[in-house]
């Protein structure tokens, strides 16, 4: 039997940071807080499908090892915190389906994410929803439908880890795990009003995983304020025996970051893309807004642009050989859409040879197209999307190429960073006039998520967005 929330709907939408702080001052108990999500998931959830599965049971059983905790003295960073997962990580007992019907048996155990969730003392509410096999910047899938955006929901939250994107925007969790193999945290982030950080390459391990998609997929989280991003990051970051690459460890904490003013910064700043795409007007001025901005900050800005070199042709072997690859070790690949069908089917033009070459060139590769930015400048500045949230079912049932287009036309920022591996993150950036969220993109040197932060923290504190709610 569900318990009513003794605590209002605003703490729904304080943020992981200021919900780790009031649980830590006993203002609130981690199951007051787990009430009050479960409340709100049941009012909300049917109109927007965030959520694949809702552990309730899991979730109160969560508080109260976090109360006995909180009881000893124990002050671990996400205490009483509680969170989404995306269903692409396993929980024990629960099927981890990556948005299809094609999973069959449940997890016998549980995850790295939802092991080290556990131990940084998070309640986990629930799995949040992805399109199939994590493919696609819009979640709809076949099996589990659609999920909506709530700023709009005729719009799509983005993808793929757009059922955590929705669940954060929408209170229905503090925060949210979600992964990115070409945008799927940046984009969801960006539709929904949220901060994003793509961080470096296996700052968190992807175990069981060695590597995914051939190395272009991390595992990172939405949120609602830069800080959040932090503390996650610092609580959950670190590699696992086995894993295929390990960056340094960070020099600083993340929420040490947070804290600190970026100093005067060396910004390049361009809406260049690999193809040439259209460019809604609304996201050119929420970039030109932040050029002027991070300007009137003291920051250095110069218009210079990335130079892609073959990243066009080498991305798209990791990309489409991931999913097929992938899609061979499913227990019932005839479940799969025929969309996602025909996906598996284009990475059968990408023989093992191919891969070969493209994964030897990588290195150098994504090195030359760093230094093209990243010689003279600390960090670069680009839209985030081309477009708006495009209308639910914008793709639906086209074959892979047209798909892929249609996507490209309006996502065609965030690939190269998963290729070079390097942070990224998109940045909220104020609203339309239909109130629809803008948001543009940082990137930064390799390993330099550090920095990132500060200048993400200091535009938060200029240009605030976490009190707007849907």
């Amino acid at each position: 039997m569900s318990v009513m929330p003794a605590v209002d709907d605003d703490v729904a939408f304080a943020g992981a940071t200021r919900i780790a702080e009031i649980v830590r001052a006993k203002e609130v108990s981690p199951s007051e807080l787990v009430e009050l999500y479960l409340e709100r998931i049941a009012r909300i959830e049917p109109e927007l499908n965030a959520y694949r599965v809702v552990l309730a049971d899991g979730a109160r059983a969560d508080a109260k090892r976090a109360e006995e905790r909180l009881a000893s003295g124990d002050d671990a960073p996400l205490l009483g915190v509680p969170v989404a997962v995306k269903d692409n990580v396993d929980y024990a007992g629960e099927v981890t389906t990556h948005g299809t019907a094609a999973y069959g048996e449940p997890a016998r155990e549980d995850g790295l994410v939802v092991r080290r969730l556990r131990a940084a003392g998070a309640t986990i509410l629930g799995k949040t929803n992805l399109p199939e096999l994590a493919i696609y910047g819009f979640t709809e899938s076949p099996t589990w439908g659609d999920t909506r955006n709530p700023w709009d929901t005729a719009r799509t939250c983005g993808g793929s880890s757009g059922g955590s994107g929705a669940a954060t925007a929408a209170g229905m969790c503090a925060i949210a795990h979600a992964t990115d193999g070409a945008g799927s945290i940046r984009y969801p982030a960006a539709n929904c009003g949220l901060f994003g950080l793509k961080p470096q390459r296996n700052r968190i391990s992807l175990w069981p995983d060695r590597e995914h998609w051939y190395g272009l997929s991390v595992s990172g989280c939405v949120s609602r304020t830069v800080m959040d991003t932090a503390l996650y990051l610092d609580a959950m970051s670190g590699p696992e025996k086995g894993d295929f690459d390990s960056p340094p460890p960070l020099e600083r904490p993340l929420a040490e970051a947070a804290r600190t003013p970026p100093g005067k910064l060396r910004i390049a700043c361009s809406t260049k893309t690999i193809m040439p795409v259209p460019k809604a007007p609304e996201v050119l001025a929420a970039y030109e807004e932040t050029v002027e901005l991070l300007s009137s900050l003291g920051h250095e800005v110069t218009e210079a642009s990335p130079r892609f070199g073959r990243l066009y042709t080498d991305f798209y072997p990791l990309y489409f050989r991931g999913i097929r690859d992938e899609a061979l070790t499913l227990p019932h690949p005839e479940r799969l859409s025929d969309q996602t069908k025909g996906f598996v089917r284009a990475g059968r033009m990408f023989s093992d040879r191919r891969l070969a070459k493209v994964r030897d060139r990588m290195r150098a590769a994504a090195a030359r197209i760093t230094a093209s930015v990243f010689d003279d400048f600390d960090l670069l500045l680009t839209p985030a999307t081309a477009q708006l949230p495009v209308e639910i079912g914008r793709w639906r049932d086209q074959g892979a190429l047209r798909t892929l287009n249609g996507m490209t036309n309006v996502y065609p920022y965030a690939a190269t960073w998963n290729y070079t591996g390097q942070p990224a993150a998109t940045i909220p950036a104020g609203f339309t006039e239909g109130g629809l969220p803008r948001s543009v993109m940082l990137v930064a040197r390799p390993n330099d998520e550090p920095t990132l932060v500060s200048l993400a923290a200091q535009l938060e504190a200029e240009r605030p967005w976490a009190d707007r709610r849907p």
